[in-house]
């Protein structure tokens, strides 16, 4: 963990980094402050920045799984523990990094016995996983697997429709491409009447496919771009 004691500065306006830490590879924590604002200013820049934050970065995620060889969602397949739906379940918690844009393809190959995990996720080089040990099925006998994965860089949540049929072994995936888990924003006076001015603190939550200081920077790269007049 790291802590910086907060000082208020009359210098241009600009984000500091006051705590950061890393809980697990899955969730980082960030901290930050901005000063010193005008009476208003800092609510109005902290719900932008929340905003910005949970609904304008995008995030990459395991959107559909394919195999010929399951017969549908709830199926269960002889040498795996977990049914067709858990391992559905587990790979849509895997946390992917990547610069990709739109879609591309991904799989798994795994002979068992033994413990399928995120590692074995054979990725594009322009791909990455973020925790290796996120665990997908566990194969108790000596038999393959092999899934194929399609991968999307997309913001907001994913969901899949009921009356989609599953044809050709093919299922869809509910995600969330939010890489920000949680935002929120305080707010500290100080001074009197037309001298009071406020200082804006912003928590930042993130998943671990990028860091609360990037998650801030890229929010607020797309507020400029959204403001600016061309």
């Amino acid at each position: 963990m790291v802590r910086e004691k907060v000082t208020v500065s009359t210098r241009i306006l600009q984000w500091k980094c006051v705590e950061s830490k890393e809980d697990n590879k899955r969730l980082y924590y960030g901290r930050f402050v901005l000063s010193p604002l005008m009476k208003g200013q800092a609510d109005t820049i902290g719900i932008a920045m929340r905003r910005a934050l949970l609904g304008e970065i995008e995030g990459t995620c395991i959107t559909r799984a394919k195999s010929e060889k399951i017969p549908h969602e709830y199926s269960t397949l002889v040498g795996i523990q977990e049914s067709v739906h858990d391992i559905l379940m587990n790979l849509k918690e895997i946390v992917l990094r990547s610069n990709l844009y739109g879609t591309c393809d991904a799989s798994i190959c795994v002979r068992g016995p033994g413990y399928v995990t995120a590692q074995d996720i054979i990725l594009p080089p322009y791909v990455e996983v973020v925790d290796n040990t996120q665990h997908i099925a566990s194969l108790t006998e000596p038999i393959e697997l092999h899934i194929g994965l399609q991968i999307e860089r997309s913001r907001g949540y994913l969901i899949k429709m009921p009356n989609n049929n599953f044809q050709g072994g093919s299922y869809p995936i509910d995600v969330v491409f939010m890489p920000v888990r949680n935002a929120n924003h305080s707010i500290h006076s100080y001074g009197n009447g037309n001298d009071k001015q406020e200082i804006l603190f912003l928590e930042i939550w993130t998943n671990g496919s990028l860091t609360p200081k990037e998650a801030l920077h890229e929010a607020s790269r797309n507020l400029i771009d959204l403001f600016i007049y061309y």
